[in-house]
């Protein structure tokens, strides 16, 4: 019967290793099992160093002790195949060569060491308890209100872009966006950037210098998805514009009953056109002659166009709307509609009233833009309106109710900055005990020259009494309305009606400029029922002093601020009262 060989430690089988044994394979070729004895060696003096240093961590690292008995770490970091365990008396250990106790003395593999820290934070991060769930309420029913490590979701930052925006003096300013940020949301920024105040009619422009084009965004769009079909000399501008949903308040102004015919029968009254043009079920459509610039020639033919949710048609025989007389102009799905800004120049266009479809796709080819023109302005606004119901329907009544709605969440709140082109203003008299409005027009005017007088009076009090200004009263009120927003200095006739155009035709819409024909006067550009008209502000004299006026003499005014806020309040000899202002704001 074999006798049981002892078990030894690694450390006594060494010890009792013969110095003097030679190695059969010679000095240097190591055999295959001092190959093997070097790295279990290793591996046992390595696990030895490791339990000293977490001693105190012992009973954490119990399971995994036990795995490196079993499955030891080689040089290169990797577990070993575990090797079955024999049933019977274990064998002894072969023979180890000197150089071994060289090799015990050499630096521990890095690789392997940073595997057992791996390993050991691990262990670390699973024995700590579970984080309970500040907000259990927001678990679902299969989800338990502990945070688990894998139900916090990675965090990956969104997407931002730089935007460049211009304003109608030039000035620009580099915004940083997200992709996924609308038109609304970044004149909101540019509002509050610009210390502008907010009444809901700033928008975006998209302007095509070379092609002649520009529209405005609806607040729906995303900024860079339209930034990516524009070409390099396209940009943004800032810039106010007051007619953007105005035909939701006075539709009747927008559509003349002429132009405008329902597939069903309609009251014709402001909401059924309105729901007529909202509700996709139905089939509203536009009718008219329009000037049509054929593609690819420089010639202009005025067509009878129709306008429907399938597109733009114009009919080949006459005023005959038959579908085999119809031909498809421009669709509605892939296209946006713009206005020419200089159509005679550049198109050779029988008027100034130009619009243009423009595919999405075309970027910089002028042939393929569907150009078309009107007689007048008022023609021209209702078609662009037209088009722009029929492809985005229920999209533009959200964005006109939405900065409604938030206005009236913030009313209880906060008080916004008051804004005269947001408020109706009305003849007010305050000679007795409560004020009232006046309603009866010749007693406005009448109450109107009495202001007028009141205020001479006053000026002429304050002039014999002496001013506190440095400056001199009469100097000071030829130039403080300099420092108005609504005064535009010395620009021309043409240039002060392409902003209004600009900026919205709406009812009360003006700016003041200075006279070109006479160098002390002033002019006063209004807007009324979409025509644009000017009024000489004469300035004349009285007991030596410098009074402005409108009617003659009738009623006067110190300086040009008191002349705006009494005809924002009174309309006087103006069609309508003073609205909104046209502005320019610096970026």
């Amino acid at each position: 019967t074999q006798a049981a060989s002892p078990v030894f430690s690694s450390k006594d089988k060494v010890e009792q290793t013969p110095r003097s044994q030679q190695d059969p394979a010679g000095p240097g070729l190591p055999t295959q099992s001092d190959r093997l004895a070097h790295h279990q060696e290793d591996d046992v003096d390595l696990e030895a160093l490791v339990n000293d240093m977490n001693a105190s961590l012992e009973s954490l690292y119990s399971a995994c002790s036990m795995q490196s008995d079993t499955v030891p770490l080689l040089q290169n970091g990797q577990h070993a195949r575990s090797q079955p365990r024999a049933s019977g008396p274990r064998s002894v250990q072969p023979q180890v060569s000197p150089r071994q106790r060289v090799q015990r003395s050499q630096p521990v593999h890095i690789l392997a060491v940073r595997r057992l820290q791996e390993e050991d934070q691990q262990f670390r991060t699973s024995s700590l308890p579970a984080i309970p769930n500040p907000f259990p309420e927001l678990c679902g029913p299969g989800s338990p209100p502990v945070l688990t490590p894998g139900s916090l979701p990675p965090s990956q930052a969104a997407a931002k872009q730089d935007v460049k925006v211009f304003s109608e003096d030039g000035t620009s300013k580099v915004v940083e966006i997200l992709a996924d940020m609308t038109a609304r949301d970044l004149c909101q920024l540019l509002v509050y950037k610009s210390h502008c105040v907010d009444d809901n009619s700033w928008t975006l422009v998209e302007h095509h210098p070379h092609l002649g084009l520009e529209r405005c965004l609806e607040d729906h769009e995303l900024v860079v998805q339209v930034e990516s079909t524009m070409a390099s000399e396209s940009k943004f501008l800032f810039r106010k514009n007051y007619a953007k949903y105005e035909f939701f308040k006075n539709p009747m102004n927008f559509f003349p009953e002429q132009m405008v015919t329902w597939c069903q029968q309609s009251n014709g009254s402001q909401s059924q056109l309105l729901q007529n043009f909202l509700n996709s079920s139905s089939c509203p459509e536009i009718q008219g002659f329009l000037h049509v610039k054929e593609l690819g020639k420089k010639s202009w033919k005025k067509l009878y166009v129709c306008l429907r949710r399938s597109g733009l048609y114009c009919s080949t025989k006459g005023t005959s709307k038959e579908p085999r007389h119809l031909q498809l102009l421009a669709d509605l799905e892939d296209s946006n509609i713009f206005s020419l800004i200089a159509g005679r120049k550049q198109y050779s266009a029988p008027t100034d009233h130009g619009l243009c479809i423009k595919p999405n796709k075309v970027r910089n080819e002028a042939k393929e833009l569907r150009l078309l023109c009107a007689e007048d302005e008022q023609t021209r606004t209702c078609w662009m309106t037209a088009f722009r119901l029929l492809k985005y329907g229920m999209l533009l009544y959200q964005n006109y109710r939405i900065p409604q709605q938030r206005k009236a969440l913030l009313s209880p709140f906060s008080t916004p900055v008051r804004s005269v082109s947001e408020n109706s203003l009305v003849a007010m008299d305050f000679s007795g005990q409560t004020g009232r409005v006046i309603e009866n027009p010749a007693e406005a005017q009448s109450a109107a020259l009495e202001e007028g007088h009141a205020w001479r009076k006053r000026s002429t009090r304050m002039n014999i009494l002496g001013s506190q200004s440095p400056l001199h009263p009469s100097t000071l009120s030829t130039v403080i309305h300099r420092t108005q927003h609504w005064f535009h200095g010395r620009i021309s006739r043409e240039e002060s009606h392409r902003i209004i155009k600009q900026q919205g035709l709406v009812d009360g819409l003006f700016l003041l400029r200075d006279s070109q024909s006479n160098p002390k006067a002033f002019v006063l550009t209004l807007c009324h029922h979409q025509k644009i008209k000017n009024f000489q502000i004469l300035p004349c004299e009285d007991d030596g002093q410098t009074f402005f006026s409108l009617d003659d003499g009738n009623t006067k005014f110190s300086d040009l601020i008191q002349l705006v806020d009494f005809y924002q309040l009174n309309k006087g000899v103006l069609p309508c009262k003073l609205k909104h202002h046209c502005i320019r704001v610096a970026l």
